[in-house]
């Protein structure tokens, strides 16, 4: 079927079809659906090369990562919903990788000047990203997968972090808990400011003061979970609760109460943040893990929609999602040692 064929079969013209398939922001949302999904449900399939031509595009976007940052599990469930979502539409993902900030950097203005890629994804921002700063100069359209403090600036997705961890922390006050332990993300990125802010804000609301020796910082892994766990629980007063920044991060820590001759969910209470991992399910672990949950992958085909109605001409100060993250409370969280006669959030 070619594109006449299928702008008849919708009743439409060829140029409003067109345009819906690219991601024109001037077409709406309802017929933008229709399109897709006649053109799904009736094979269509737009020829790349034709389409590169019409529109002056590499029908590529880049991506760069930093090999200090390590590449688990988070990297390839980002990449794989990224790149499934862009490869319906015929858009490949280069990916990078280099050592410090100035080589990606010049990455990317290697990639820019060599006509490559028509977008490109930045992640893991810090508040003041000079990454920003640069692809601004150059007016080069890009998308972020979080958000810098000047968020208004550009296009981004974003899970709210902040009222993520606040619920948590608050849930583990409210059976009780008062010595928490934050496992947090690596000290200066943006969500991982985020998460803490959550967690001083619940102790703020309950009139609390959290233990700043209780806050780390550092690369979501079994073995950095483990290890910090291990030298918390040796403490004459240990944590009885654990925030733990992701799935992997939790893993470290059951080990670690396990270690110790505890019992989670009894002697020690946790709550993780679940990616939605496919081979990792909080819900069969035994104990079942109470989690916050937002699925990274499905953050990252978002974000591969989102960049084709950049493409598509619609302004980057129009393009600001930020997703809620649901609270799930299974068997890993129980009473604390002061737990007060009020209801549980």
């Amino acid at each position: 079927m070619n594109l006449k064929e299928l702008a008849s079969n919708l009743g439409l013209s060829q140029t409003t079809v067109s345009r819906a398939l690219n991601g024109y922001p001037e077409v709406n949302e309802a017929t933008r659906t229709r399109v897709e999904e006649a053109a799904a449900r009736l094979g269509y399939r737009p020829n790349a090369s034709a389409r590169r031509l019409a529109t002056g595009r590499a029908g590529a976007v880049g991506i760069v990562y930093s090999t200090g940052e390590g590449y688990g599990p988070h990297t390839s469930e980002f990449l794989g919903g990224l790149g499934s979502r862009l490869a319906s539409d015929e858009i490949d993902v280069l990916v990078s990788t280099v050592d410090t900030l100035d080589e990606e950097l010049a990455a990317y203005r290697r990639a820019i000047a060599s006509k490559k890629i028509d977008a490109i994804v930045l992640h893991s921002p810090r508040p003041a990203d000079a990454r920003v700063a640069l692809l601004n100069e150059l007016g080069f359209p890009f998308i972020m997968h979080g958000r810098t403090e000047d968020e208004a600036g550009h296009a981004w997705l974003d899970i709210d972090n902040t009222a993520a961890t606040q619920r948590a922390t608050d849930h583990l006050l409210s059976l009780g808990h008062r010595d928490i332990a934050l496992l947090n993300g690596p000290k200066g990125l943006v969500f991982a400011n985020h998460r803490e802010a959550g967690y001083r804000l619940a102790f703020k609301h309950n009139k609390l003061t959290p233990n700043p020796t209780l806050i780390t910082n550092g690369q979501f892994t079994d073995e950095i979970g483990f290890r910090t766990t291990q030298a918390m629980l040796e403490r004459r007063a240990g944590p009885t609760a654990f925030l733990a920044g992701s799935m992997m991060t939790a893993l470290g820590v059951f080990r670690a109460i396990r270690s110790a001759g505890l019992e989670l969910g009894k002697d020690v209470s946790m709550i993780a943040h679940d990616d939605v991992f496919p081979y990792l399910n909080a819900d069969t672990m035994v104990p079942s893990m109470s989690t916050t949950r937002s699925s990274i992958r499905a953050a990252g085909t978002r974000v591969a929609e989102l960049l084709m109605q950049l493409l598509g001409g619609k302004p980057p100060s129009e393009i600001h999602e930020l997703w809620p993250v649901e609270i799930v409370l299974r068997e890993s969280t129980g009473r604390g040692p002061h737990l007060e006669s009020r209801s549980i959030a």
